[in-house]
């Protein structure tokens, strides 16, 4: 059986990576990586689908056993990406799209290589700035730091494979769609296996 491609998205807040991401979900048939908190649920959060709720005890046992392909600690809860459930489904054959801020992509990068890393951009500053604004849930201090963390964030862009400019939804979830056709014409161990069952075959 062929194996999934995990795909890495990041972009500045306010790019519209989430967005992307939940339509592409809608589109393919691909699977949404769901992070584990040590954060207790808020109202409406599903576990397993939301997030992969556990204590703080049992997320450093996993942390210990290696257990996450990114890690962090926000606000003294603890946030990772579980290795086991990623691997699961691309053995399965199904890919793993995972929506992560840079930090947390820059770790899969070094732990899984073989991952494909997509960059969301806005088409402006001005319109980012436009897209946070608009949240109506920012104060003026805060939309001028997201700013600045939005410019330091694009300076990571060469560390990443794709670039999509985000200025029409549905242009840039088409073009992200592309980019998973396209990774998965490579030639690649998947290829190789399908030779060897040609060579079986004959």
């Amino acid at each position: 059986m062929y194996k999934g491609l995990l795909f890495v998205v990041s972009g500045p807040s306010g790019a519209g990576k989430g967005t992307i991401c939940r339509r592409l979900s809608e589109k393919l048939d691909i699977h949404l990586s769901v992070s584990m908190t040590t954060r207790a649920p808020r109202p409406g959060e599903t576990e397993g689908e939301s997030y992969y709720f556990t204590t703080e005890e049992a997320f450093k046992e996993e942390l210990a056993k290696d257990g996450f392909l990114e890690y962090a600690q926000v606000y003294g809860n603890y946030y990772g990406t579980p290795k086991d459930k990623v691997k699961e489904q691309l053995d399965m054959g199904k890919d793993v799209v995972l929506e992560i801020d840079i930090q947390g992509a820059m770790q899969i990068r070094k732990n899984y290589p073989a991952g494909k890393f997509i960059f969301i951009l806005p088409p402006s500053m001005a319109e980012l700035r436009k897209r946070i604004t608009g949240r109506g849930s920012e104060t003026e201090e805060s939309i001028n730091l997201r700013m600045r963390e939005a410019l330091k964030e694009v300076a990571y862009i060469d560390k990443y494979d794709y670039c999509v400019v985000n200025g029409e939804l549905d242009e840039a979830v088409n073009r992200v769609e592309a980019i998973i056709t396209a990774e998965h014409s490579r030639v690649s161990e998947n290829i190789y296996e399908l030779i060897q069952q040609y060579k079986d075959e004959v």
